[in-house]
This record gives structure tokens, sequence and C-alpha cells, in this order.
């Protein structure tokens, strides 16, 4: 009988050291991930639209961003932060303190000024409105000659079916073979004309 209590007692001091043990290792780990994973650097490459402060600022928007860990998995199960102009963001860790954002932004092919809400509507390879924006983005032509009194975000932009292809088609174009202009206007004849400084371009019928 005294062997058999000595037998248990000792089982369940080996089970309370094994607890113990993953107690120490669990806290161990807890104290590494709260001091050595911390934000320290931020690393940005592919935005060309946005400014990198603008990025970071949209990936470490929560109260636990200061932990680069916590980032990093995080990210692997939730969106970051929908900026109109990005496509996806990768977020990876260079090392415990800096962390690495590559941004994949839209194809923007060109804009149009809309006055009944004084905004440009910039537009993709879609002809999808992705933002309606004040600002003016270098190198996106503004497309002249072309009304549209309302618009929807995230929708297409409401022109005619013919003309919406074509302008696409034209703006694809020009961008591929980097060649794109200052503006892009339709005139009296319909017929796209392209401004390059001083320099105007007629294209002629694109049908």
């Amino acid at each position: 009988m005294i062997k058999e209590e000595r037998r248990k007692a000792k089982k369940r001091k080996n089970i309370l050291q094994t607890i113990l043990a993953v107690l120490i290792v669990i806290a161990f780990c807890v104290v590494i991930v709260l001091t050595v994973f911390k934000v320290k650097h931020v690393e940005v490459e592919g935005n060309k639209l946005y400014d990198s402060k603008v990025i970071e600022k949209a990936v470490l928007n929560d109260e636990y961003s200061w932990n680069s860990l916590y980032v990093f998995l995080k990210y692997k199960f939730v969106d970051s932060d929908k900026l109109p102009f990005v496509d996806t963001l990768e977020i990876s860790l260079k090392n415990p303190r800096t962390l690495h954002i590559t941004v994949y932004e839209k194809g923007i092919m060109g804009y149009l000024y809309v006055p009944s809400i004084s905004k440009n509507a910039y537009f993709d390879k879609d002809g999808i409105v992705v933002e309606t924006s004040s600002r003016e983005i270098e190198g996106t032509p503004q497309i002249l000659g072309i009304d549209c009194k309302k618009i929807v975000l995230y929708e297409k932009l409401p022109v005619p079916k013919d003309r919406l292809h074509e302008l696409l088609v034209l703006t694809q174009a020009l961008k591929r073979n980097k060649l794109i202009p200052d503006s892009i206007t339709y005139g009296g004849a319909d017929e796209p004309e392209l401004s390059y400084d001083k320099v105007r371009v007629e294209m002629g019928s694109l049908n």
C-alpha cells in the first residue's frame, strides 16, 4: 500500500514537473516575443501612387502593431485596410525588428474631371472607377471631351460601351508602349487627340 502511494506521489510529481517545464518554456517564448519582436524599421517597395508613410500607417493600424510578429501573423489571415490604388500588400519579416511591405498597385489608365463632385475620377484597365480625388497623379492622362455627370466608386465609368472600349484600348496601348500623354481629348470629330506638352497628335478614327 505504501509502495503504491509512493508510486502515485512520484507520478504526480513528474506531472507537476512537466507542467512547470512547459509553463517555463511558454513564459520564455512570451518574453522573447514581447522583447525581441518590436517594429523598429519598416521597408516599403513597389509604391508609386502612395507615400511609404501612408502604406505604413495602413498596415500598422491597431494598438498591437508595435509587435512585428503580431503584424506578420495578422496579415496572414486578415486583409489590410483597403487603399484605392492598391491591389494587394504582402507583409514579411526581414528580421524581428524590420517589416518589409511589398505593394502591388492597380493599373491606373487615366482620369476624368467630374464637375458635379469637383473631383477627378480615376479608372483602371477595366474602366472601373477606383478613386475620386482632387489630386492629379503624375504620369496619368486626363481624358477631355467625355462628360460624366455622375460616377459611382468601384463601378464602370458611365460612358457608352463602344466609347469606353475604345478609350481603354487606347490608354492601355499608350501605357504599354510608354507613350503616355498629358491628356487625351475627344473633339468635335469625336476622334482622340493626344497632348504631349506643346505637341498635339491627332489619332484619327480608331474604328
